[in-house]
């Protein structure tokens, strides 16, 4: 499983519009559009989990083509750090 950062996305974007892009290379096991914490409106970026090679074939065609306007910015996404204001 390979899980893919969608980046530059439109606000008014959603995570069915998201499934049905990334659809058309396989599988997707999940989407999720990143919101914010206070207000709920979308950050702009979301993560799609897909198998290996569908994520693959997804990077190849998908990234940098545009979306409502957008230029997307697709690339595998990397495990998150340590958060050092948490750990005290």
């Amino acid at each position: 499983m390979t899980t893919l950062f969608v980046g530059n996305l439109p606000f008014s974007s959603s995570e069915a519009e998201l499934r049905g892009l990334f659809e058309q290379y396989g599988v997707v096991s999940s989407v999720v559009l990143v919101r914010d914490r206070d207000s709920g409106r979308p950050r702009g970026f979301a993560f799609v989990d897909m198998d290996d090679q569908s994520a693959a074939e997804a990077m190849l065609h998908m990234n940098h083509i545009e979306l409502q306007g957008r230029v997307l910015r697709i690339n595998r996404a990397r495990q998150r750090g340590p958060d050092p204001g948490r750990a005290r």
